[in-house]
């Protein structure tokens, strides 16, 4: 069966090499290079590396529409496209070129979760379990039918980076077994109930501040959400930006505002929210390494009465 794949994170490199072992992997199609911070270094993708690696043609378009793109998809005359977190809208002059359509893996158990940001989604909402779901790209968001899903179940210990990384090769675990199932035309997909879609756009930067006055449960699952990118953050009475990437449910009632830091204790500070108090386990000062609280604590970062906002 010939392939074309399109990715560009470390999240499709799992499923890549599902592609390329168990296909006729002909062209892999990434995003543009960037350049590092200081702009002298251009960056490739995971993806990008892997082509170079072994050997198979990568291709990096600005535009998807434009005719040579079509025309060079048309003269690999693929039987399926496999997309994984490419970053790029597939126009229907593509979608309807291969024989077999094309596949994504999507890392969210549709219809729930389409769109951009459905890791980070699932654990901001304090769910129990994720998963992929192997669909069928049209020209909907996330709205193809799908041919299988596999599930996971999120713990509390669990951050944005734990279930990626589980998700990744989860994904690539599906994919082995739709390609089975399309190689053999056994494919019995199953078409999304819209009326139970939800949507999540890209994390903004309002998302990751933390709010004091939320719960202990909505800020934990905030900064667990969002450990290791982008951070949720803070602020002190200095202005400087913290961002707290770990931090530890308490049940004990404190007096005062919300946000106030009420206890140094070993392990870390700890804050006063809407119904209780979080200690927190790893921080991060502007400018500086990233420190566990006890650190903090150690170093006199931080003290009680000291109000973040």
């Amino acid at each position: 069966m010939k392939t074309i794949f399109m990715g560009t994170p470390e999240f499709a490199i799992p499923s890549l090499k599902v592609v390329s072992q168990n296909t006729d992997l002909k062209l892999i199609f990434t995003k543009e290079d960037k350049r590092n911070a200081r702009g002298n270094k251009i960056i490739y993708s995971p993806v990008k590396q892997f082509g170079l690696d072994n050997d198979i043609e990568v291709i990096q378009p600005k535009r998807m529409k434009d005719e040579e793109v079509i025309d060079k998809i048309k003269e690999v005359n693929p039987d399926l496209i496999v997309v994984v977190a490419y970053g790029k809208i597939l126009p229907k002059e593509i979608i309807d070129i291969p024989k077999y359509g094309i596949i994504n893996v999507h890392s969210s158990l549709l219809p729930k979760y389409r769109g951009a940001s459905p890791i980070h989604s699932a654990i901001l909402n304090g769910d129990k379990e994720s998963g992929v779901s192997i669909m069928y790209i049209e020209e909907g968001l996330d709205s193809g039918d799908v041919i299988l899903k596999e599930t996971c179940e999120i713990t509390e210990d669990d951050t944005l980076g734990t279930l990626h990384d589980r998700l990744k090769e989860l994904g690539a675990i599906g994919l082995e077994k739709a390609l089975k199932l399309i190689e053999a035309e056994e494919v019995k997909a199953e078409k999304q109930d819209d009326s139970k879609a939800t949507f999540v756009k890209p994390i903004t930067k309002e998302q990751a501040k933390i709010d004091w006055n939320n719960t202990k449960e909505v800020i934990f699952n905030q900064i667990r959400g969002l450990n290791p990118f982008p951070g949720a953050y803070t602020h002190n009475e200095k202005n400087e930006n913290i961002k707290i990437y770990k931090s530890e449910k308490l049940e004990k009632e404190y007096d005062g505002e919300n946000g106030t830091v009420v206890e140094m204790t070993k392990k870390g500070p700890v804050v006063k929210v809407a119904n209780g108090a979080l200690r927190l386990l790893e921080i991060k000062f502007e400018g500086k390494k990233l420190q566990s609280g006890a650190d903090v604590v150690n170093g006199r970062k931080m003290a009680v009465g000291e109000k973040l906002f």
